[in-house]
């Protein structure tokens, strides 16, 4: 596979998504997440820029979520040295090494990372993230699409700013299984042991309720319980062959399997290398999202962090990116760049969907109800997905 490209979470109203010329609105719900501690922004410093960028500058994303060239380039217009890691395959587990230093505020040497809003919300609430310095941003946001608005968790756009995002829908193998068109057809006896499922509690469960006619932005408790239960069925029955991340990839390229719920921007750099792998908008509608960059405590450079994200800010390098790893963009003028770099990417639907495309996708949300509702939902689903 020649690249590709992983994701996973912002919230956006999808009644008014629009990308690029018409990409909507960012988040219909606020999504605390669980284990948030209410509203701490008079307690929360801001991680001031200071000077001209330079020295060491460590950012933690998903694996291969930048083009090949982007940080080789940056580091030789500014002078910074950057050590990008791709250690985060999920929230949940990223989260779960992180929030031990993060206590001790301390980032491991980060500072930057991508997060969704949901992970977002609940490390801002724990007093885990700073606010991010406006005037030393005012590049990248002078480059924001106005189309794209903040989150109610965020509606200043305080501790966040958008790096890129997308959809998650099926990936499937039409010559295997050209009759894949819901998220239902997972379920189908003749694809035994030949689907796969997404491990982020706040995607398969959703998608599948949608399946059933359930918008997960206003589901109950129980119906999210009930979904983790038929799941737990397809497991058991062999139906469901295993949950993963972005390494689904590989198991659809091998033939191990033929439909997964996966990421847009995956299956067209799986289409690349064999044209029978095709992304499928579910007939109930996907989900959508945004990753965004945060600044954690103890983050020892947010001024060469700032420059990192201004830098990929400028539409031409924000291009270069989205050329590569056929993401969504926040960023305004990239579209145009495309058209004359490379019109394939920059007329293809799933990089620059309309409103008309995603009528009926939702946003990704938490589970809702209080800490102790929602903590039941993650505990069912750590036990259905750990075995």
């Amino acid at each position: 596979m020649k690249h590709r490209n992983r994701r996973p979470g912002h919230v956006f109203c999808v009644a008014a998504l629009v990308f690029a010329s018409a990409f909507g609105l960012a988040a219909c719900g606020s999504d605390s997440g669980i284990g948030g501690e209410g509203d701490n922004s008079s307690d929360v410093t801001t991680a001031m820029a200071e000077g001209k960028a330079g020295g060491d500058l460590t950012i933690s994303n998903w694996a291969l979520y930048v083009d090949p060239k982007t940080v080789g380039d940056f580091d030789k217009a500014t002078g910074v040295k950057t050590k990008y890691i791709e250690d985060i395959n999920s929230y949940d587990e990223f989260f779960g090494k992180m929030q031990p230093q993060l206590t001790k505020g301390e980032s491991g040497g980060r500072s930057l990372m991508v997060t969704g809003d949901w992970l977002a919300k609940k490390m801002y609430d724990l007093g885990y993230l700073q606010k991010i310095d406006h005037e030393a941003l005012e590049p990248a946001f002078s480059h924001l699409s106005s189309a794209v608005k903040p989150p109610p968790n965020d509606p200043d756009w305080e501790y966040s700013i958008p790096w890129q995002g997308g959809m998650t829908g099926l990936i499937v193998n039409k010559k295997e299984a050209p009759d894949v068109k819901s998220v239902n057809d997972l379920f189908d006896p003749k694809y035994k042991g030949r689907v796969e499922m997404l491990s982020e509690m706040r995607e398969t469960p959703a998608i599948l309720m949608k399946g059933q006619g359930i918008d997960p932005e206003t589901a109950t408790t129980q119906q999210w319980l009930d979904q983790i239960d038929r799941i737990q069925k397809g497991v058991d029955s062999g139906q469901i062959r295993r949950f993963t991340g972005g390494d689904y990839a590989g198991d659809l390229a091998s033939g191990d399997v033929v439909a997964v719920i996966g990421w847009a921007a995956d299956a067209i750099q799986l289409q690349a290398d064999n044209p029978d792998l095709q992304w499928v908008m579910p007939a109930e509608g996907c989900l959508t999202w945004w990753d965004e960059w945060v600044v954690p405590v103890g983050a020892p450079n947010p001024t060469a962090a700032y420059e990192w994200i201004n830098y990929t800010y400028e539409p031409k390098n924000q291009a270069q990116i989205v050329a590569w790893t056929s993401a969504t963009t926040p960023v305004d003028g990239v579209k145009p760049i495309l058209e004359k770099t490379d019109p394939e990417q920059a007329n293809n639907p799933l990089i620059f969907p309309t409103k008309e495309y995603t009528a009926k996708c939702s946003g990704v949300v938490s589970p809702p109800g209080d800490k102790e509702q929602q903590r039941e939902v993650e505990d069912a689903w750590l036990t259905l997905t750990t075995g």
